[in-house]
C-alpha cells in the first residue's frame, strides 16, 4: 500500500491536443511534477514534408503530486477533463512505469522519430513531380539514400527510384519508436 502523504503519479486526461499546455499550466505549481512524452515527426502534407509534434498517448499526460494536498489544483487546471479513475477510485501509477516510459522515449520529452523505409513498407512520395503518389518498396538502393518503389500510374505498374528521403512510409509513427 502506498503512502498517501508522498507524491504519487496520476494519469490526468485532458482536451484534445492540450496534454502539453495542461501540462505546463500543472508545472507552474512547486508541488506538482509533470511528464508529457510526445513524437517529433513527419508527415506529407499538400505543401510537402511538414514537421509534427503529438502526444504519445493522445488526451493524457502524468502528473505527480500529493492526492489529497493537490487534487483541486490538478483538477481544475486548464485544459484539464479530470484525473484517471477506474470505478471511481483513483489509482497511482507506479514510479518504475514512469522510469520504464522515460527510457522508451530515450530520457527525453519530445523524441524524434525518423521513418526509415524498408522493403514492403507502402510509402507515398512526398516531393517532386510524382508527390501524393502512393507504392510498395520493392528494395533498397545505394546504401539506404534511394529506394526502388513500385507504383501503379498511367494504367500500368512502374518502378521508380527516388531519393529514401522524399518518401513517407505508413507505418504507424509509434510502430517506429523500438526503432532506435
Amino acid at each position: 500500500m502506498s503512502d498517501p502523504t508522498q507524491p504519487q503519479w496520476y494519469c490526468i486526461h485532458t482536451k484534445p491536443k492540450c496534454e502539453h499546455l495542461a501540462a505546463a499550466a500543472l508545472s507552474q505549481f512547486d508541488e506538482v511534477e509533470t511528464y508529457c512524452p510526445r513524437l517529433r515527426f513527419q508527415r506529407s502534407t499538400p505543401r510537402g514534408k511538414v514537421w509534427f509534434i503529438e502526444a504519445l498517448f493522445p488526451s493524457y499526460f502524468f502528473a505527480r503530486f500529493v492526492y489529497a494536498e493537490s487534487y483541486r489544483a490538478v483538477r481544475h487546471a486548464h485544459n484539464v477533463i479530470r484525473i484517471v479513475d477506474f470505478g471511481g477510485k483513483t489509482v497511482s501509477i507506479p514510479d518504475q512505469v514512469i522510469a520504464d516510459l522515460r527510457v522508451e522515449m530515450l530520457d527525453q520529452e519530445v523524441r524524434e522519430i525518423h521513418q526509415g523505409v524498408q522493403v514492403g513498407d507502402t510509402v507515398e512520395v512526398a516531393e517532386g513531380p510524382m508527390r501524393g503518389l502512393k507504392g510498395i518498396v520493392e528494395s533498397i538502393a545505394n546504401g539506404a539514400d534511394r529506394v526502388r518503389v513500385l507504383l501503379e500510374f498511367l494504367g500500368r505498374s512502374n518502378i521508380i527510384e527516388v531519393p529514401a528521403s522524399k518518401v513517407l512510409s505508413d507505418r504507424a509513427v509509434r510502430d517506429m519508436m523500438t526503432t532506435r
